[in-house]
């Protein structure tokens, strides 16, 4: 009997260590039955386990509510499980977070990135936010094919991987978001139930988390479909992923490579100084072409995706231009369609033209950007820009991750619009089946970086 005893307490053991740690080298973080290995940091939502799952339950004038594991991780697989009920129960999954306990007034804050969940109209879940700090750093307008991942109602299947500056999340096995960054190399794990404010009407609603496990060695990065744009923000670089995607910086943050002034011959020497990994042109007269005058790409491009980072002074008026020829011979700025580069709240250009189409990211004379869907970062901070020119013509602008306009180059309406704007002059005004990338002098200092460019074929 002691010996059968004996037998069977040694593979009760073994039963255990292996329920603890898997052999594919899994860890499990929640056990099922308790919250052991978890503390709840800011916000009064409640935190309950229900038959297998973590119930987070909203409630009235609480700010966002996590839940948080005690350790901290750094490079990762992290997978979980998550359902809301309700197209109003927005929530997340924090991960190489922080947690301030002096912050926000002394109430605490947590910061740092969450994979989110969206269940609104928006379908931004799968998306990478950094609470409490940056705001949106991907939001998956950047990758609307994956936008109908997350299923209501239902369990979604959460993924994320961080390698080094590497940050990429699936949904559902369907890719999502990459993002290149520095900021956190580790933190905690985190489940966020949001705030509902003080709406009594969404109180006590659910979200259900279950199945929340990491793998912290033996791990490799899994591949990622070719040619979803990435938030790369290590300035003036390109991951190899970029590189394999075809993408190359049309500035690397060093020298003038690759560009000269707009009807000159050589890059300007003065007012356009490269510094501190930036291209800046320095405030002169405010007046369109400056003293120095715009810049414009060597090369010619049809189409295209040209993604750049600005920052502006308090009220710099600039802006990017694409399909400049430089056979107008304009006595001002060159000539082309133009991405407008702007401070909104002091430069008086943004109350002119027609229905705001001179504000920040508008093209600019013809379509305004759509206020709704804006989210500005203001002067003093960098903004991302983002141009994509598809072969059929089709365009579309972006300003921080968010599409804001887009239109048909060459179509009855584009050439409508055309018609009633300043450039009716020029004939053939934007179609030209190539031109320059310009970045313009209008005499006010405004600031570039990260200009990069991926050719379509």
């Amino acid at each position: 009997m002691k010996t059968l005893f004996a037998v069977c307490f040694s593979l009760s053991l073994i039963s255990i260590a292996t329920a603890q740690t898997s052999p594919s080298g899994w860890t499990s973080l929640f056990d099922g039955k308790t919250l052991n290995g978890w503390k709840q940091a800011v916000g009064t939502a409640t935190y309950t386990v229900d038959n297998g799952m973590i119930v987070g339950a909203t409630v009235v004038g609480s700010p966002n509510s996590f839940l948080i594991t005690d350790k901290e991780y750094g490079d990762f697989i992290l997978e979980a499980d998550i359902k809301v009920e309700d197209t109003t129960s927005n929530s997340g999954v924090q991960f190489r977070s922080h947690y301030n306990a002096q912050g926000n007034g002394g109430k605490g804050k947590v910061f740092g990135y969450q994979f989110e969940i969206d269940p609104s109209a928006r379908a931004w879940s799968g998306g990478l936010y950094d609470e409490g700090r940056r705001d949106w750093l991907y939001p998956m307008s950047l990758h609307p094919e994956a936008q109908n991942a997350f299923k209501l109602g239902q369990f979604n299947k959460v993924h994320i991987e961080c390698f080094g500056n590497e940050i990429k999340t699936w949904l559902n096995d369907v890719p999502a978001a990459f993002v290149v960054d520095t900021v956190d190399k580790s933190g905690f794990i985190g489940l966020q139930v949001h705030s509902i404010g003080n709406n009594a009407q969404l109180a006590g609603e659910k979200i259900y988390f279950k199945n929340i496990r990491i793998k912290t060695t033996g791990i490799k990065p899994a591949p990622f479909p070719k040619n979803v744009y990435v938030v790369n923000n290590i300035p003036n670089s390109l991951s190899n992923y970029e590189k394999n995607s075809g993408w190359k910086l049309l500035f690397d943050g060093v020298d003038s490579k690759g560009w000269r002034g707009a009807y000159k011959d050589a890059f300007p020497t003065s007012e356009w100084v490269i510094r501190d990994g930036t291209i800046t042109v320095l405030s002169s007269a405010g007046k369109e072409g400056g003293n120095a005058g715009d810049i414009v790409t060597l090369d010619q491009y049809s189409a295209f995706d040209l993604s750049f980072q600005f920052k502006l002074t308090p009220g710099a008026n600039s802006g990017v231009k694409y399909f400049v020829t430089l056979t107008e011979n304009n006595t001002g700025s060159a000539i082309g369609l133009e991405y407008q580069v702007l401070d909104d709240s002091l430069h008086p250009d943004a109350k002119l033209g027609k229905n705001g189409d001179r504000t920040m990211a508008s093209l600019y004379d013809l379509i305004p950007a759509n206020k709704q869907k804006r989210f500005i970062h203001q002067p003093g901070e960098w903004n991302t820009g983002r141009i994509v020119v598809y072969p059929n013509n089709h365009v579309e602008h972006y300003l921080n991750g968010v599409k804001v306009l887009e239109y048909e180059r060459g179509s009855k309406e584009f050439r409508a619009l055309v018609a009633e704007s300043k450039y009716k002059i020029w004939p053939n005004f934007g179609e030209a089946k190539q031109g320059h990338i310009l970045l313009q002098d209008h005499g006010n200092e405004v600031s570039f970086r990260s200009i990069k460019i991926r050719v379509m074929k």
